[in-house]
């Protein structure tokens, strides 16, 4: 049998289920750990599809395993499918126009993502049925990700042990094997306490811990100068401490994040950022307490399932682009500002070559494969929760063309053309390229076990989650 005819047939078969399905998760847009319609859809299909499933895994009602078969080998699927805030747009409009006002809006694409997923746990459990394959088929529901995430809770608590290996997908620009890394990240809420006082008639008797949330800004603005390149640290005052000027503010919250290439780098850079909130409440007299909220290991590519994905990829092809396509992707690139098409144009001529970028521009749509590149290791300054799953089991992220090339995630941009038929070609794109990767690495028992040698490798054995053993998932409250 034709392994990739067979999975073009199904993944057509399921086309209007599946687009049915993006398109509510879509106009659901429900924030981190609030994902009940949408993570409620997925499972709904999932069990007429024949998968038995298990919701609230890992102390999160959104969260869920879904699974078909049984025995080795075990193959994964991980889907999002939770919305940003403040990023409403109507459908395929090029123009911004709230759908809802200030509602949230699926800004990152992960309507598609979750839906794409979801279509190759079907595909490759029809072809386990048509061939008699033994094996088990899972689909992660992954809450969050926009959020203090759950893949890491979920691997601290052994969700993903029994993989073994797991494709995942991110609506992009480009057609990919990620090949580029993501940096680790680690998030905490300080909380310095003063004494508040008068503070015309006795400021001498205040203490305040507004003096030590900005001392602290200082001190981190000179630990800046003292970090590698790839780090960074971001912070947002949450609580100033009240509105009067003239009472000396007994409270302040501020949350900080600080991101580096490895877990090891960004924990060494975290606690001297603790260090130096410690130095700003001795400083002002006041007391200082954190807590870390959110934290999300590195991701690198596994190196043997990426292989196995390129060829997949290329096998497949990329999403087919018609006039009408490139034609509303031109729309949505025009919608930019003048500066931000300017650095769009920059990076084009870094991609594509300066001599391409006049051809790609009339038609802004990703109309190849690139081929994965070994030899990278170039690390981008965002962060995933994928990073904790590619610790514990050989991982593997294909990126897949749904906006137009140039296009800047966490838009209203991003949330029309997620909405459109252009990020559902995409999604359909992504179904086929994961369901044949995951045959072909079913089938290969030698790059399983290297793919497992490389996780090894990189976790020195055992993983070990950048979480508190007793932080519990922040819902309601990161």
């Amino acid at each position: 049998m034709d392994d990739l005819r067979f999975i073009e047939r199904i993944i057509g078969e399921k086309e209007e289920l599946l687009k049915e399905a993006s398109r509510k998760i879509w106009e659901a847009a429900e924030l981190p750990y609030m994902e009940e319609k949408s993570a409620g859809i997925l499972m709904e299909i999932l069990e007429s599809e024949g998968f038995s499933v298990e919701s609230g895994v890992a102390g999160m009602p959104t969260a869920f395993v879904a699974r078909y078969g049984e025995g080795k080998p075990v193959a994964g699927f991980m889907g999002e499918y939770d919305a940003l805030d403040a990023l409403s747009q109507k459908p395929g409009l090029p123009q911004k126009e709230q759908l809802i006002k200030d509602g949230p809006g699926h800004g990152c694409g992960h309507n598609l993502l979750g839906t794409g997923s979801l279509g190759a746990a079907i595909a490759l459990k029809e072809y386990m049925k048509e061939t008699g394959r033994v094996g088990t088929v899972i689909y992660y529901g992954t809450p969050a990700e926009e959020g203090a995430g759950s893949k890491q809770f979920m691997a601290r608590d052994g969700i993903f042990d029994e993989a073994d290996f797991i494709y995942t997908w991110h609506p992009a620009t480009r057609n990919e094997v990620q090949s580029d890394r993501t940096v680790a990240i680690m998030g905490a809420n300080f909380r310095f306490k003063g004494t508040t006082a008068h503070a015309g008639g006795s400021p001498h008797l205040g203490r305040s811990a507004l003096d030590a949330a900005e001392l602290m800004s200082v001190g981190v603005n000179y630990l800046r100068e003292h970090m590698i390149d790839q780090a960074r640290i971001h912070y947002a005052y949450v609580d100033a401490g009240g509105v009067s000027p003239n009472v000396v503010q007994d409270r302040s919250l501020v949350k900080y994040e600080v991101r580096a290439p490895k877990v090891s780098q960004m924990r060494d850079l975290f606690a001297r950022l603790v260090d130096v909130a410690k130095g700003a409440a001795l400083m002002t007299g006041t007391s200082m307490e954190y807590d870390i909220t959110m934290a999300f290991s590195d991701y690198i590519s596994n190196s043997v399932l990426a292989q196995i994905g390129n060829d997949c990829f290329l096998e497949v092809g990329p999403p087919k682009w018609n006039d009408g396509d490139y034609e509303l992707a031109k729309g949505f690139l025009q919608s930019y500002d003048s500066k931000t098409q300017e650095a769009i144009r920059e990076e084009l001529e870094e991609g594509y070559g300066d001599e391409n970028v006049d051809e790609i521009l009339e038609k802004p749509l990703d109309s190849k494969v690139h081929p994965w590149d070994p030899g990278n290791r170039r690390y981008r300054s965002g962060s995933t929760d994928v990073g904790d799953v590619s610790y514990v089991v050989p991982t593997l992220n294909f990126n897949v063309a749904t906006a137009c090339v140039g296009n800047v995630g966490h838009t209203w941009q991003m949330t029309a053309q997620s909405g459109s038929g252009i990020g559902e070609k995409g999604m359909l794109v992504a179904a086929k390229v994961m369901a044949l990767s995951a045959i072909r690495t079913m089938d290969d028992e030698d790059a399983i076990g290297r793919a497992k040698e490389f996780v090894k490798k990189q976790n020195g054995g055992k993983y070990s989650c950048p979480l508190p053993e007793d932080l519990k998932t922040p819902i309601g409250t990161y």
